[in-house]
């Protein structure tokens, strides 16, 4: 299984989210540079990350991202549920739908499998992800350039519900 490009984006606009200090809030545009993303993805990564309660984002002076306490402290399993989804593993449904689909066994050990890879990091958090020694090598990264030529996943486009349930209209923090 691999993650969607999005979902990468996410985990690494996370991680660099939680190991900034007290007050360092950067731009939209700062955190894609740190992770070597193209700003517009990193855009549409945090807008989703903001409607699950993973990141909060303020607009003006003294403005900018940062993590929520529920977005350093949550679930990583329960993160990745929302940010890839739960369908199949494969498209047995797709067009052509699969001949085999009606006795295939292959469809439920898949989806076994893909929730026992999210059920192996529920336990973790991005705050255990950058925790020390970790944490102060991935403050010292320098931003790389971005290779506009190189294919990224748009993130997807139905929002699941916030991880903390509530609701947040604005956009994110350039």
């Amino acid at each position: 299984m691999r993650l969607t490009k999005s979902t990468d984006i996410a985990l690494r606009i996370a991680m660099r989210l939680a190991v900034l200090g007290e007050g360092d809030n950067p731009t939209t545009r700062e955190v894609a540079e740190s992770v070597g993303v193209p700003y517009t993805h990193a855009a549409k990564v945090v807008s989703r990350l903001r409607h699950l309660g993973v990141v909060e984002a303020r607009r003006g002076r003294g403005g900018g991202l940062m993590l929520t306490f529920a977005g350093r402290t949550g679930s990583l399993g329960l993160l990745l549920r929302e940010l890839e989804g739960v369908g199949d593993v494969v498209g047995c449904e797709d067009e052509p739908p699969c001949p085999l689909r009606a006795a295939c066994r292959l469809r439920g050990a898949l989806r076994s499998a893909q929730e026992a890879f999210f059920a192996a990091l529920d336990h973790l958090s991005i705050a255990d992800l950058v925790a020390s020694p970790t944490g102060p090598v991935l403050l010292g990264l320098t931003a790389r350039p971005v290779d506009a030529a190189r294919p990224v996943d748009a993130a997807r486009s139905a929002d699941s519900a916030r991880l903390d349930g509530s609701a947040d209209p604005a956009g994110p923090a350039d």
